[in-house]
This record gives C-alpha cells, sequence and structure tokens, in this order.
C-alpha cells in the first residue's frame, strides 16, 4: 500500500512539535493548507481532439512570505502529495531561511506522451487556470519532477499576457537568458553537497574516499554526483528509472555516462571507457547492471535517493547497508523505514535540508529578478554555501540540543523560526 504522504507530513509536524512549547494555533494553522486549489485543464491534442486534465496547487502556508514551491507533471500527481508537498516548502524554506512561505503545484501526466506542442498547450492553458492566484508578492512557481526552464518561460510569458507586463519575478528557474539565475541548474545538486561534506565535518568524520549509490541520474543526481567526485568521494552506483550500472571500483567519466544515457535514452550499459560506452566494458571495469531499486542496498558508505517518493520502505530499509542516507529527492523515506534506520543507528539527512539548495538559488533568482540585479555563478555559490553551511550547522546543534534525529532537528528548526514571525 502507498505510504500518504500528508498523513507523514502531519506526524513529522507533530513529532518536531511535541519538543517545543509552541502556540496552539500555529501548530493548528500548520496542519492544514492556507488554500487548496483544483482546476481542469483542457488542451486540444495534435489530432485535434480535446482532452482533460487535472491539475493542482497548493499554498501551504505564507507567515514567512510569499508561497514558493514547484510544479511538477507526473502520472501519479494528486491533492494528498501535493499538500504535503507544499508543507515540506513551507519547512524547507524556514530551515534554509529565506522569506518564502510554502507550496507546491502539479498536473496528473505523463509528459513523455506529450508533443512539445502539446506540452506547451497545457502549461500556458494551466497558467490561465491559477494566474489569479499567483505573482511575484503573491505565490512563486518553479520547476520540479519533469518540468525545465522552458516550461517555467511559457508561465511567465502567459502569466505576463494575463497581468498586462512582463513579469519574470512570477517564476523561477526560467532560462538564464530570460532571467534566470546563474548557478540555478547546479544548485540542488550543490547544495546536498555543501550539507554532506558540513554534516560529515560537524560529526567528525572525512568524506575522501567514501563510496557513494545514488538513485536517479537527473539534473538532482548528476551534479551531486560530479561534485562528490570532484572533492574525492567513490561513485560506485547510478541508475534511472530503467536501470543503472555498478562498478565497484568507481565511476571515472561521470560526463561521459550522462552523455551516452543521453543518446541512448537509459544508464543500463553506458560502462564508458575513454569515448567509448558500451556493455563491452562492463568486464573490464568490473561492473555489473542493477535495477533502480536495488542501487540503494548495494555496499556503499552512502546512499543518495535523489529521484521521486517512497524509495524507501519498510521492505527494503533493513537492507540498506549505507551509514549515511542523503534524502535528494522530496519524502524519500516512509515512517516505517525511517524507525528502522533510526534503530540500525544509519544517519539520515533529511530531505528538507538536504536538497533545500534549489530553493535557495529560487530565492537568489527572484530578489535579483525583484531588484533587477544580475549574480555572476561564482557569486550565487559563495552565497548558496553559506546558506547551506548555516542551515547544517543549526540543524546539527538542534539535534545535539534536543537528542532527536537530524530529521526532528530540521523540523525544529522550522517551527521555531515559523513561530517567531
Amino acid at each position: 500500500m502507498r505510504d500518504n504522504p500528508w498523513k507523514r507530513a502531519q506526524a513529522q509536524l507533530h513529532s518536531a512539535a511535541s519538543h517545543l512549547k509552541l502556540p496552539g494555533a500555529l501548530v493548528e494553522r500548520l496542519e492544514n493548507p492556507d488554500r487548496m486549489l483544483e482546476v481542469s485543464v483542457p488542451v486540444e491534442m495534435d489530432d485535434g481532439r480535446t482532452e482533460t486534465f487535472h491539475g493542482y496547487r497548493v499554498q501551504h502556508n505564507n507567515i514567512r512570505g510569499p508561497y514558493k514551491g514547484g510544479i511538477r507533471y507526473h502520472p501519479k500527481v494528486d491533492m494528498d502529495e501535493v499538500k504535503a508537498l507544499a508543507f515540506w516548502m513551507t519547512v524547507k524554506n524556514a530551515v534554509v531561511d529565506v522569506p518564502f512561505g510554502g507550496a507546491k503545484g502539479g498536473i496528473t501526466v505523463d509528459p513523455k506522451k506529450l508533443s512539445e506542442g502539446e506540452l506547451e498547450r497545457l502549461t500556458r492553458s494551466f497558467t490561465q487556470e491559477i494566474a489569479p492566484a499567483i505573482g511575484p508578492k503573491l505565490d512563486v512557481p518553479a520547476p520540479d519532477v519533469n518540468t525545465n526552464p522552458k516550461i517555467m518561460q511559457w508561465i511567465r510569458e502567459e502569466y505576463s499576457k494575463i497581468a498586462g507586463k512582463d513579469t519574470p519575478a512570477v517564476v523561477t528557474g526560467k532560462p538564464i537568458e530570460h532571467g534566470g539565475s546563474e548557478g540555478r541548474v547546479e544548485a540542488t545538486g550543490l547544495g546536498g553537497f555543501y550539507v554532506l561534506a558540513q554534516v560529515l565535518n560537524l560529526s567528525g568524520r572525512k568524506g575522501r574516499g567514501l563510496s557513494v549509490a545514488i538513485q536517479g541520474f537527473g539534473n538532482v543526481g548528476s551534479h551531486l554526483a560530479e561534485c562528490l567526485k570532484d572533492a574525492g568521494f567513490r561513485i560506485v552506483a547510478v541508475s534511472d528509472s530503467k536501470g543503472g550500472l555498478y562498478v565497484p571500483k568507481g565511476i571515472k567519466d561521470l560526463k561521459a555516462v550522462a552523455q551516452c544515457k543521453e543518446r541512448s535514452g537509459k544508464l543500463a550499459g553506458c560502462y564508458c571507457v575513454g569515448s567509448v560506452c558500451d556493455l563491452s566494458n562492463m568486464e573490464t571495469l568490473g561492473g555489473r547492471d542493477i535495477s533502480p531499486e536495488e542501487v540503494l542496498t548495494l555496499p556503499a558508505d552512502i546512499v543518495a535517493p535523489a529521484a521521486l517518493e517512497n524509495a524507501i520502505t519498510k521492505e527494503n530499509a533493513s537492507a540498506i547497508e549505507a551509514s549515511i542516507v542523503l534524502e535528494m529527492a522530496n519524502g524519500p523515506t516512509t515512517r516505517e523505514a525511517d524507525k528502522i534506520l533510526n534503530a540500525r543507528h544509519v544517519l539520515v539527512i533529511p530531505d528538507v535540508l538536504a536538497n533545500s539548495g534549489g530553493v535557495a538559488v529560487s530565492y537568489f533568482e527572484w530578489h535579483q529578478n525583484m531588484h533587477g540585479d544580475v549574480w555572476k555563478k561564482e557569486e550565487v555559490f559563495a552565497k548558496l554555501k553559506e546558506k547551506m553551511d548555516a542551515a547544517s550547522r543549526a540543524v546539527y546543534d538542534a539535534s545535539k540540543e534536543y537528542n532527536v534525529p537530524l530529521r526532528d532537528a530540521a523540523y525544529i528548526v522550522a517551527l521555531k523560526r515559523l513561530s517567531l514571525q
């Protein structure tokens, strides 16, 4: 049975709140989103027929500032998922200390089955439906699963038409040439690296030489892998939704692997030696093919789920050999799995801290748009490191002060900041 993400979010809220003396009204407000939009999105398909899709936008809380959160296109999007993701955004924005509240949106669709024209019409139609509820000082969407800078630009254009003026700050994650921020593409993966490095440092552990297995080799997973490899970690496995590869000695050329995936549409078989990537190199490298699920239970020091929710469950939590789980996806660990991992003393670096680099740089983009600034990539990365280091220290210190796992500590940090508004 699918773990209900909204019930999990509420349980996390109450677990953290039990350690604090908070106003009852605050907890009650956080238990329920401020607003839930459910819209029908009619789209003219390429064959002339009209198909109607279901769209959602949940605005969870705006105590700290405008609602902020991504829009995802996925067949399994539903209201419970979007509500939970919006709640996690409220927490995440408070943890990384940016002046935003939490929101999330989505459309129940498999975008791989749509042409680019259909995807654009879907996006513009969805924007028309939610336009009254978004805006630079009200609610600022961003990319998420299966959405990208091009889709964000369509939203910006459509909203600007409705508003009667160009409004770049209505969304973040735009193409750089259209007001996007330098460094936004790398932000989530790089932010996760900064968090891991800081937590290892605070706990007196060295990162160099540690082995890492990454589930999900999209934008987040691939940039995380590059950052870790550059810092001396050994990337032993990567996977996508179709499969992956395990090379115990470490994958040497991640860029070649990414290019191979781009060409073939899958990671399986991307065993790269020099410029040649194919199965004939598997034996030379001592590698083997793996399933997307298997990547989490390989012999590795660190596993990083960087795909979708509910990757680590009570069925596979006991089989995880890693001593550290770096949650780069949103909600990848179920409540039951969390208890198993904690009992086994596996250090779980929670999603609301680990993957908050994306929203930190989204805030930088919004700030630049609102003030007419343009920051260089080096400046963005320096500001990002400062944010991620500070958030990591705050969460680590709360973990020690309250004698709780890092997940509860992150929620404690967030709730304290929300209660001060």
